[in-house]
């Protein structure tokens, strides 16, 4: 996996601010629950290689996958999927839906509307067995290295109270040198970590959920739908809050290894 989720919230992430600016031209383009109908299928904008979230080739697919084929599902038609990567612009395949969008209708004003949120979740602290027993960043020892992405929100704050940081490009590399022992710990979002969790069981990898504590560090995640109308809103909000009620959406994301918190 080589794709972090699309972060936010006002500066948060460099990657959601590319995208809200490349979505401009939606608003134009929307399609409603109607045309949807119409058509038999709604569109969603995915990362063809990015798992825990989205794969274009790996079954299970990702949990991004699965929440947008049971919106499909509850609106009664297919779920067609437009591949993108951060480099391209979401709008040049006019996708519909845009899954694990930030809560913040600030930050999407005039591009996109949100469902309800339905999952809660940030940046962990992931330590190796040695480092058993800490809490937050705070547990940290002097001088030791917590591994971070190349410019993302943990390595500024991370920086900002003095941690020592080793910067990293792809999330795989950083997870492998924490089990090398090359780190003390790594700050990632919470399901990348996990799915490494459960797919290296024998890495003996600890997750602390710091962005329990850590406001800074803390999002909630909506499905975003292109400018459209209410009727489309709502009838996305009516399938997520079934989904949270249900356990539906637990469960996907339990076939990653990620914990479900509702927000």
């Amino acid at each position: 996996m080589r794709l972090r989720p699309l972060f936010d919230i006002r500066g948060r992430a460099l990657a959601t601010l590319l995208l809200v600016a490349s979505l401009a031209p939606f608003a134009s383009q929307a399609r409603t629950l109607e045309e949807i109908k119409a058509k038999g299928s709604i569109s969603m904008c995915a990362n063809p290689d990015a798992l825990p979230y989205a794969s274009a080739k790996a079954d299970p697919p990702g949990f991004q996958i699965e929440i947008g084929r049971a919106i499909a599902q509850g609106l009664g038609v297919s779920l067609d999927l437009a591949w993108i990567k951060p480099r391209y612009r979401a709008n040049l395949v006019n996708c519909d839906i845009l899954v694990d969008s930030i809560n913040d209708p600030e930050l999407y004003e005039g591009k996109l509307l949100l469902s309800h949120p339905y999952q809660h979740g940030g940046i962990a602290l992931g330590v190796a067995a040695s480092g058993k027993g800490a809490q937050g960043f705070d547990d940290v020892p002097k001088g030791q290295k917590v591994g971070v992405m190349v410019g993302s929100l943990a390595s500024v704050v991370l920086g900002k109270r003095g941690v020592t940081t080793s910067p990293y490009s792809f999330e795989p590399d950083l997870l492998d040198d924490l089990v090398k022992g090359e780190l003390y710990g790594v700050a990632v979002g919470h399901a990348i970590l996990a799915y490494y969790i459960r797919q290296h069981p024998e890495s003996g990898l600890i997750l602390v959920p710091v962005y329990d504590k850590e406001p800074e560090l803390t999002w909630t995640v909506a499905v975003g739908m292109r400018k459209s109308d209410k009727a489309l809103v709502d009838a996305v909000n009516q399938i997520v809050d079934r989904m949270v009620e249900d356990g539906t959406m637990a469960a996907i994301y339990g076939r990653y290894g990620v914990e479900y918190r509702r927000p």
